[in-house]
């Protein structure tokens, strides 16, 4: 059996998993997963725009890299917020007022007159953002069986590179007639949400067996300190090798590589349809593997695509650099959701995961005006900042994700 068939073959066993779910169960891994994928959407059509909006408020691409920095420095304070409710008042009600307050912000965006409004709104945006990953996973993986867990939570996170996809395609589609407003407007969309959530998604079981006693995060904090340190780390040098590789790859294309919007859009597809094959194949892998030699790997796995990702010569080797990049990129994150909520507290499932990711995501958040001003620096190389970056994160990941903890398997009880 060739590499390609074995990756084709754990994918379609993580898709045969969620095939064995019950009804409910299909239903509620749906909406998490939309609700993730229409939040990443939302995020990363700004990630697209940051061209045209420097262009429009006539300003330096680096300034207008300061609302994704503050967007993702926002997002622990949404994960706090949200994951308090849903630990006590319940995962689904949570996540329907999450889904709202992510897509009206979002419609505010589209009419943003200036660039410190938008930046402060995106900041709002951060909040909402910040707090449907930590409650759409545990809702998620607290409905399926413990043995489903890993694939379910490789196809989970794919939530993320799909609405990275939509915003691929919405972009290379429909921006030259849209423009950044107007893309922001469509963003709006996923409001619609709420209605599937509200008709077919179920209560967590898990949650209400021990509603009657409500978590407490400060002793779950105090008494889990290390672990959640742990945590907060690994969730940095995750979110760098993500939003280091995915927040400033289509600013390269076009200003380093000269290529417009519909080339743009075509690439990102690609890179985003490997991101899809590698989150399936390596979230499957991790039941067999473990959590942490699957990070690991994929990691590594990673190093020898960063010369053909950046340095290509021709926006066809290009995709194919990135294809594989991020196949590797969103592997290793196909593991995140089991992984986290496994070395978690149970009693605050809704909260701890998801501050220690955010947490994460605070200290990652600067990934993208670093990389600016190092390519600003160096004469507008946006290649040599991308890519010294991510060799060096990849590096850092695995050694963190190696050597720490794991609780694959666990049974999700109060703890």
């Amino acid at each position: 059996m060739t590499a390609s068939d074995r990756k084709a073959t754990r994918a379609l066993g993580a898709l045969a998993q969620l095939s064995a779910l019950t009804s409910a169960q299909r239903h509620t891994f749906v909406a998490c997963l939309l609700g993730w994928a229409l939040d990443a959407f939302d995020f990363f059509i700004l990630i697209f725009a940051v061209k045209a909006v420097a262009e429009d408020f006539h300003c330096q691409v680096k300034a207008v890299t300061l609302a994704i920095s503050l967007t993702l420095a926002m997002r622990p304070v949404g994960a706090l917020l949200f994951g308090w409710a849903a630990d006590r008042f319940g995962r689904h009600p949570t996540l329907m007022v999450n889904v709202i307050s992510y897509s009206v912000l979002e419609l505010c965006s589209a009419a943003a007159p200036s660039l410190p409004v938008l930046i402060g709104i995106r900041g709002l945006y951060g909040i909402a953002m910040g707090g449907e990953w930590g409650v759409g996973a545990a809702l998620a993986l607290e409905s399926v069986p413990a043995e489903s867990r890993g694939a379910v939570s490789g196809l989970l996170q794919q939530g993320y590179v799909l609405g990275y996809l939509l915003a691929a395609l919405l972009f290379g589609a429909a921006f030259d007639v849209l423009g950044w407003r107007g893309m922001f407007v469509v963003g709006a969309l996923p409001a619609g949400l709420v209605l599937y959530i509200r008709a077919k998604v179920p209560e967590s079981k898990t949650w209400e067996r021990r509603r009657a006693v409500p978590g407490d995060l400060r002793r779950a904090l105090s008494g889990n300190a290390p672990r959640f340190l742990y945590l907060v780390a690994l969730m940095a040098a995750f979110n760098l090798f993500s939003h280091g590789t995915q927040d400033l790859y289509p600013t390269f294309l076009q200003k380093q590589r000269g290529l417009d919007a519909h080339a743009v859009g075509l690439v990102a597809v690609v890179y985003n349809v490997g991101a899809l094959a590698g989150g399936l194949s390596f979230g499957a892998l991790s039941e067999r593997l473990g959590r942490r030699r699957t990070i690991a790997t994929a990691a590594l796995l990673a190093l020898p695509m960063i010369p053909l990702w950046v340095l290509a010569p021709s926006p066809v080797l290009l995709a194919v650099g990135a294809f594989f990049l991020q196949f590797m990129v969103q592997g290793a994150w196909g593991t995140v959701p089991a992984h986290l909520n496994e070395l978690s507290p149970g009693s605050v499932r809704g909260t701890f995961p998801g501050v220690a990711y955010q947490l994460g995501n605070l200290i990652a958040s600067f990934a993208a005006t670093l990389q600016a001003s190092i390519a600003e620096a160096n004469g507008g190389d946006y290649a040599l900042a991308l890519g010294v970056m991510t060799a060096v994160v990849a590096v850092v990941l695995a050694a963190i994700a190696f050597f720490g903890p794991e609780a694959k398997g666990i049974e999700f009880e109060v703890g």
